[in-house]
């Protein structure tokens, strides 16, 4: 744009102030130069430490943490991040990354294979859930975080990284010796599993949402397809444990069984442009499911909004314990050097208008189930583990927790024996009609 095109658009802007009355001006300067004023001690700041701290200091690490700071100020849930970490909520959001498929976890302070995931890398070479990997590039993984150890094995889809595993000898032999591995992996892109669903008995399927990514909602009506086809009449959708994601995707995933054209959320910021309805589509393929939903204390976000908007249509019973509280929208703002913000920008409502924002002063916020069941912690934390499904090839998936150390899930039996209730119920009905 000219220097001739740009100056009366400038002098408009400045006109339109005086027009509408000299109080514009001494109302909004005062608030800027007080906070140019106030910039200017974390500036000082900044000075007095790289001149005469002991010892030198990176100027990006001093602005890194007054930025945490910054943002600490503000609620739990905003946060701002630093490029590794930003990349790392973006491959989480976006359900898929390049990688080998291997779920880790940390066991007598080796990093350690959970489960390889079916159909992907490490899966085809014969990666077993409890190896432990002992070196990735011949570099030991001794006391190796896991966040560090992630991003070795991740990279570009079609580069080749080489991890050693040792294994464990089979059947616990006598004086047998554990063994090394080599194994040279190409990298895939792998899909983050945020669906999983089988078939429980009475044809009643049962579907678990690990969080809501973009992909979710995709995969959540592909396995109800399959779950349909092998009998199911009724589904029990387990949220227990689900830290919500994506808004989008929550929204989704209610719209795919209510149907209606109700109203599933809307969120309210200070802008205007906060404002948004979220409403189903008007036919749903799964709107006429019978279905009871499973949360506790670790259902947040995209969970409540599904639970919330289940309850006030009444689309199906919600059983468990009260959910975490978490009506707080968060967007993710790019910044210089591939930062990022995530910043609070609305609160989201139920259908019926309830903000179940948490209020730890009176103990308010969060959704009370229709029937609540009060599980120990000890408890919630083995069914957490149970769920969890190992997958070793050649073999029919299993729990990760062992036969005869599994806990009975006394809120999924509940559910059960609600739609068991429901089909006897609909079963008279129809004999007396």
């Amino acid at each position: 744009m000219t220097m001739k095109s740009f100056m009366p658009k400038k002098y408009m802007v400045f006109l339109a102030g005086v027009v509408l009355g000299l109080w514009v001006l001494p109302r909004a300067y005062p608030a800027i130069d007080k906070t140019y004023e106030q910039l200017k001690i974390l500036v000082d700041v900044l000075d007095y430490i790289k001149e005469n701290y002991v010892e030198d200091i990176d100027s990006q690490k001093l602005i890194y943490g007054a930025a945490h700071g910054m943002v600490r100020t503000l609620d739990p849930f905003s946060q701002f991040m630093e490029p590794e970490v930003h990349k790392e909520i973006k491959t989480e959001t976006e359900g898929q990354f390049g990688g080998l498929g291997i779920r880790l976890g940390m066991r007598d302070n080796w990093l350690t294979v959970i489960t390889p995931m079916p159909g992907t890398p490490a899966y085809r070479m014969g990666i077993l859930p409890g190896d432990r990997i002992i070196k990735i590039e011949q570099e030991s993984t001794k006391d190796l975080s896991i966040f560090d150890a992630v991003k070795r094995l991740r990279g570009t889809p079609g580069t080749k990284v080489t991890i050693t595993v040792a294994r464990e000898p089979e059947g616990n032999q006598p004086n047998a010796s554990w063994t090394t591995h080599d194994f040279a992996i190409t990298r895939e892109i792998i899909k983050i599993e945020s669906v999983q669903g089988w078939m429980l008995k009475d044809k009643v399927g049962y579907v678990r949402i690990i969080e809501f990514t973009a992909l979710t909602a995709q995969d959540f009506t592909g396995i109800l397809g399959k779950l349909k086809k092998q009998g199911m009449e009724a589904l029990v959708l387990d949220l227990r444990n689900n830290p919500g994601g994506l808004l989008s995707a929550a929204t989704e995933v209610v719209s795919s069984v209510l149907g209606g054209s109700r109203m599933i959320v809307y969120t309210k910021g200070r802008r205007p442009e906060n404002y948004q309805e979220f409403r189903s589509s008007a036919k749903a393929p799964h709107e006429d499911l019978p279905m009871v939903l499973l949360v506790n204390g670790g259902s947040a976000s995209g969970s409540e909004i599904v639970a919330g908007a289940v309850q006030d249509h009444r689309r199906g019973v919600v059983i468990g314990s009260r959910t975490y509280g978490k009506a707080s929208v968060q967007s993710v703002i790019p910044l210089l050097d591939g930062a990022g913000l995530r910043l609070t920008v609305a609160k989201y409502y139920t259908p019926s208008g309830r903000s179940i924002q948490r209020n730890e002063k009176d103990n308010s916020g969060g959704i009370h189930p229709d029937i609540e069941i009060s599980v120990p912690r000890d408890v919630e934390a083995k069914l957490q583990a149970q769920v969890e499904q190992i997958y070793t090839p050649g073999e029919v998936p299993k729990s990760a927790v062992k036969k005869e150390e599994l806990v009975k899930d006394e809120v999924l039996e509940r559910g059960l024996e609600i739609l068991r209730a429901r089909d006897v119920l609909t079963t008279l009905k129809s004999k007396e009609g």
